[in-house]
């Protein structure tokens, strides 16, 4: 089942279509979907995929190779190999170029790991003969830092020769939500909070059973869960020292997020190594420093507090990765009744703001705020904490939002609340006009609902932020 990415395969039609050669450079964390991306793209094209491993250079050649020269033979001579890389890259020149052919290397970080001359020798033979032709070739990794290191920087051979590239990110909610057509509403976005938009996590659970049900198979099972050592293995790949990562992934999903208390929390060094930690953390995508959205230079701002972008790691460090002895032991089901589920709602909660802000981004998109926003995201002070504000900094105008994620509707509590944190909003930042809207998850009071046509205050539940309505 292959669901949306629509924008993606887009540009890469687009770029099929033209009349020169084009060099695209795909590239995303681990579980996104690059791969399934591409096998959708080349589908009914002639292409050659090739999936490098982590085995020998030369076992890696001779795979290319015969590839290569099975494109156009009927038939490929046992242990056949070009004499070099070089060589079977020009080879790519004698390739059928009507209609164009497209030329895929997968888990390209791979070669670069066991030949670093790779990238100066796709260079060479592309600015010597490959540019000239019609070919297509798409290099695609899963190291982000490396395809930006090796491919994509200014000091990389093979900087300025890309036609175009993309960081596949997430599917966001609304497609997540497609995984799932027998859940309700509630459900898919419980689903999307606990296992986020990476659709090879989004495939494992089933909505023929129920979110517990699925927690339970899939994540808590010592023995059989699909996805109960994943984030292990896949900070293993790609960190050194990951036991210290770890420490600082658990600390965070615990509810620090201040440089001192994950510091405190982690217990391995002071503030300038873990800060060194985050730093590379932030790189690989997997955490996101936030400021509040009026910080004019949010690199330099003090207020910076960190979080953990992806749901599953942030569901992993904070029920399974703390419990791993007990899960180990088969308490699956004690873990799930006594830690998850009088939890859940607080955890979701995260998610949901997370999803408001999105949303508040996808009307400002649509024109719909009746106003430019410079940023959009939360703001807090010591004083209070607002969980959503779209702001324009030089005409001084704003949204505001609360969100509830609560079994019960929002009553005109929470929007006077909500006044009162922007009073303070205003004044500090010295706000011309306020407009005002609220997030629930269970709807709102007739109270309330009469309020907001009288004042124009705007409201939303789950079921807009899933169809993104």
């Amino acid at each position: 089942m292959f669901i949306n990415r629509k924008t993606e395969l887009d540009l890469l039609k687009q770029c099929y279509r033209s009349n020169r050669a084009e060099l695209f450079v795909l590239y995303g964390r681990r579980r996104v979907g690059k791969t399934e991306l591409l096998h959708a793209f080349c589908a009914d094209k002639p292409h050659i995929f090739f999936i490098a491993t982590l085995s020998s250079d030369s076992e890696q050649l001779a795979t290319f190779s015969q590839q290569v020269y099975g494109f156009t033979h009927a038939e490929t001579p046992s242990g056949f190999t070009f004499p070099s890389w070089e060589a079977a890259f020009q080879a790519l020149v004698d390739l059928p170029m009507q209609p164009k052919p497209i030329v895929i290397l997968d888990e390209f970080t791979y070669l670069i790991s066991g030949n670093k001359a790779i990238p100066s020798i796709v260079q060479k033979v592309w600015d010597e003969k490959l540019k000239n032709t019609q070919v297509m070739l798409v290099l695609c990794g899963s190291y982000i830092g490396m395809m930006e290191a090796e491919v994509l920087s200014y000091q990389a051979p093979l900087y300025g020769r890309r036609t175009a590239s993309t960081l596949l990110q997430p599917m966001d909610l609304a497609s997540s939500a497609l995984f799932f057509p027998s859940y309700t509403t509630d459900e898919k976005f419980i689903a999307w909070a606990i296992i986020g938009g990476m659709p090879y996590y989004l495939r494992t659970f089933q909505d023929s059973q129920d979110v517990f049900a699925n927690i339970r198979q899939h994540i808590l099972d010592a023995q059989r869960g699909t996805l109960f050592n994943e984030p292990r293995f896949l900070l293993m790949e790609e960190l050194r020292e990951p036991r210290n990562y770890f420490s600082i992934l658990r600390s965070i999903a615990q509810g620090r997020t201040r440089l001192s208390e994950i510091t405190q929390g982690a217990g391995i060094g002071n503030v300038t190594t873990v800060a060194r930690y985050l730093d590379i953390l932030q790189q690989l995508r997997l955490i996101t420093r936030r400021v509040p959205a009026t910080e004019t230079q949010p690199e330099k701002s003090k207020k910076g507090i960190y979080q953990i972008d992806d749901h599953f790691l942030r569901f992993w460090f904070r029920y399974v990765h703390p419990n791993q002895s007990s899960l180990d032991l088969g308490l699956a089901d004690a873990i799930l009744q006594q830690r998850i589920k009088p939890d859940l709602d607080h955890f979701i909660a995260l998610a949901f703001e997370e999803a408001a802000i999105t949303f508040t981004s996808q009307l400002a998109q649509a024109g719909e705020l009746n106003f430019l926003p410079e940023r959009i995201g939360g703001w807090w002070n010591r004083d209070a904490e607002i969980d959503v504000l779209a702001f324009n900094l030089s005409e001084k105008l704003a949204l505001v939002g609360e969100c509830k994620w609560t079994v019960h509707p929002v009553g005109v509590k929470v929007l006077d609340n909500l006044k009162q944190k922007a009073e303070i909003l205003i004044k500090n930042h010295k706000i011309k006009q306020v407009k005002f809207a609220l997030f629930s998850r269970n709807g709102f009071t007739a109270e309330l609902e009469d309020r907001s046509k009288d004042e124009g205050i705007r409201l939303f539940t789950v079921d807009s932020l899933v169809s993104c309505l």
